[in-house]
């Protein structure tokens, strides 16, 4: 293809530009800084947990949401700079490689958090898990977390006994609603063996639950919006209340939530909920103790919108109907353009539990393959798509991801996805005409 057409990306999973409020944001800043009791706050090294009046204001928020049994109150959330930093932080604080065994997420994950496990000391014991329309199969989890209880521990310790640390045997990494790559939403009665199986093998399940407020279905309700809530509860809230509640005063679930996905990525402010004790542990990290989180100074910016509605405005206003706008252009498009091809959408779109995130997942014809078809779209057509490949867990004989590809919908114009399927159209026609002659 011409060097002068336009690359489309339809890997990037970041929200437009044109969608980002920064214009509010603007306002938020010069409304934080025209404070002089935000100021000192907001410019000086944070509070080990962040900033508080933003600890505050997140539990009321999160509490309208997701409606838990029980209010969500500001010691069960700390300040974090965003969802990558805090995994890292939590395998920092609750795991230690020689005492926690494995890390267990499924098949299909977000390819990133790989070298943040890595870096935690856990190479070669990443572990995958079978996932289908209801989520990581708990069955084969459970066989498989029962045999390596029998495999005996190490002796060693690298990590000192602290009264705030707890070191988990086990972790299981999921993204409950939405999923990255695949959009699967887990179930309620998987969501709950989830939490009994963590129990059971003393196990931390760490939840990326970063797509939960973009679910269209519940904004686009009969009452315009005014039900916009989680529709099923979160693991964490299971683990308040299951069987009786936690078993201990850490609990097994902590909940990882983000700004970038609903403000904005460059904001780097997320945080982190879970049990007092947990919270207090994770908010102990060293690099934490030295200065708070990192986003100190946007927390208060990010404060000031809470405050006034504008982030649920943002939300609810520009991204839900802008991404069920896009969501629909991109499963039209590829129905009626690579369906006919043999190309499957991996959920059905118009179940109201996949109505939500940013990415499509979809299966290629045999014998395509994902790698074939990326490097193909990308020379032929300026075109880039997920390599289905780059969010197999490293180590994982047995996946079928070789041959799927990861189509974001987030960041290209409405148009430009319309275009971008056309393209890989293209490219796929010409390989299964080759692969015929």
């Amino acid at each position: 293809m011409s060097s002068t057409t336009p690359y489309i990306d339809l890997l990037k999973g970041s929200p437009a530009t044109a969608l980002l409020p920064t214009q509010r944001l603007r306002d938020a800043a010069v409304a934080a800084l025209s404070k002089p009791e935000v100021t000192v706050t907001g410019l000086d090294y944070g509070p080990d947990e962040g900033h508080f009046p933003l600890r505050t204001h997140l539990a009321e928020w999160l509490t309208a949401y997701y409606k838990p049994s029980k209010p969500i109150q500001a010691d069960r959330i700390c300040i974090t700079g965003g969802a990558s930093q805090n995994l890292s932080n939590i395998l920092q604080v609750f795991t230690d490689p020689s005492q926690t065994r494995h890390i267990w997420m499924p098949q299909a994950t977000y390819h990133l958090a790989f070298r943040i496990f890595e870096d935690a000391g856990f190479y070669g014991r990443l572990r995958a898990v079978p996932e289908d329309e209801e989520g990581m199969d708990m069955g084969f989890l459970e066989h498989d977390l029962a045999n390596d209880e029998a495999v005996a521990d190490r002796g060693v310790k690298y990590k000192r006994d602290e009264r705030y640390r707890k070191i988990f045997k086990q972790v299981i990494y999921c993204v409950p609603n939405f999923s990255n790559p695949t959009g699967v939403t887990m179930s309620l009665r998987r969501r709950e063996a989830l939490v009994r199986l963590a129990r059971k093998f003393n196990a931390l399940v760490i939840c990326d639950d970063v797509y939960d407020f973009l679910h269209w279905s519940a904004a686009h309700s009969s009452d315009n919006g005014n039900s916009w809530r989680s529709t099923l509860p979160r693991v964490l809230d299971l683990d308040r209340t299951l069987d009786g509640g936690p078993r201990d005063i850490f609990g097994n679930v902590v909940s990882s939530g983000t700004f970038s996905k609903i403000v904005a990525p460059g904001c780097r402010v997320g945080w982190a909920e879970g049990e007092p004790q947990l919270v207090y542990g994770l908010s102990q990290v060293g690099s934490t103790v030295s200065g708070g989180p990192p986003s100190q100074l946007m927390s208060t910016f990010i404060d000031e919108m809470l405050q006034d509605g504008s982030v649920t405005k943002q939300i609810k206003e520009v991204l839900i109907p802008a991404y069920s706008r896009r969501h629909s252009i991109m499963i039209s498009a590829v129905k009626e353009r690579l369906s006919p091809l043999g190309v499957e959408i991996h959920t059905d779109a118009s179940d109201p539990l996949y109505a939500g995130g940013v990415f499509v997942w979809v299966r290629l014809p045999r014998p395509l393959t994902a790698p074939n078809v990326t490097e193909r779209a990308l020379r032929e057509e300026n075109l880039i798509v997920g390599n289905g490949d780059i969010f197999v867990v490293p180590g994982d004989q047995s996946s079928s991801q070789h041959e799927c590809l990861r189509l974001c919908f987030a960041w290209e114009d409405e148009t430009d996805l319309t275009e971008g399927v056309r393209r890989l159209e293209k490219v796929l026609i010409r390989m299964l005409n080759e692969v015929k002659s």
